[in-house]
């Protein structure tokens, strides 16, 4: 797995905690998962049909597939509020870390290498092409692209740190 995988897996990975309002859902299944009646589809197995419900009795957004229709194969990605779950896991910390400036504060924040060479391989994987001996250059644009992609992967970030 990549840094940038693992980076999100951290961030995304802690949406899940029960009692955290940090994600909103757009469909029931968490990336990388199934809902049980793909899965069950996709693994051959007899998905029963069921008579629909009375309305009101599906949570809002939910689409029941008529007789004869196969589940949804894709669904919508969910949209994680990453500012909650940093901002959650900031409070807890005993560091004061600004994961809203720094990629150092950021990796440290979800448990990662935050070395030089760690974000030396990070800005290698992210395809950056500036000088990797200006640390300080390769800080801000790794920040900048980091929350970029995870906006691009289904994060909620702030407006004001996309620019």
């Amino acid at each position: 797995m990549g840094m940038f995988a693992n980076l999100m897996s951290k961030v995304f990975g802690h949406s899940s905690t029960p009692g955290t309002p940090a994600a909103t859902t757009t469909h029931a299944a968490p990336p990388g998962t199934a809902a049980p009646s793909i899965a069950a589809a996709s693994s051959g197995a007899a998905v029963p049909s069921a008579p629909v419900p009375p309305a009101g009795a599906r949570p809002p957004g939910t689409v029941t597939p008529s007789a004869g229709t196969p589940p949804l194969s894709a669904a919508a990605p969910a949209v994680v509020d990453v500012t909650a779950i940093l901002d959650g896991l900031a409070v807890r910390n005993p560091e004061k870390l600004d994961w809203k400036k720094s990629i150092v504060d950021l990796l440290k924040l979800v448990g990662m290498d935050s070395s030089l060479a760690a974000r030396k391989e990070l800005a290698t994987e992210l395809h950056y092409s500036g000088d990797k001996n200006d640390s300080a250059a390769m800080n801000i644009w790794l920040h900048k692209e980091v929350i970029k992609k995870i906006a691009e992967n289904g994060g909620k970030v702030p407006q004001e740190l996309l620019h």
